[in-house]
């Protein structure tokens, strides 16, 4: 992993204290990481998930997109999911994929911890 991608991985297991961030690299410099329990919030039936997504070696210069959580995860309204959230794999493994796309790259700003943090936000809106 680069300095960056390890340095990346530091902030997102301090601003994830409570669960374990794992980062397995990719071979090129970047890491694939998972979070492992994140409620997704109050509009879904399961009340955990993981946060699965890649941090790739151009990192900082590079948008973290997209992420994935569990592929089973529901609306407790019986509701299909919006758009924007769509089911996928990730790595041979299916998942739901969170497509949320930062148009205005600052890597001065946006951080890996912050781009997850964003996303989960959207996540608990829908």
């Amino acid at each position: 992993m680069t300095p960056e991608v390890k340095q990346a991985v530091g902030e997102l297991r301090a601003c994830f204290p409570d669960t374990e961030v794992d980062a397995v690299s990719t071979g090129d410099g970047g890491a694939i990481v998972t979070i492992a329990r994140v409620d997704p919030g109050p509009v879904y039936t399961q009340r955990e998930t993981w946060v699965r997504f890649v941090i790739g070696f151009q990192y900082p210069y590079a948008d973290i997109y997209p992420l994935f959580v569990r592929p089973d995860l529901s609306r407790a309204d019986g509701q299909p999911h919006g758009e924007g959230i769509a089911q996928a794999e990730f790595h041979g493994h299916k998942a739901l994929q969170l497509s949320r796309r930062s148009n205005r790259l600052n890597p001065m700003i946006d951080t890996a911890s912050l781009k997850v943090m964003k996303v989960l936000e959207w996540l608990r809106a829908q």
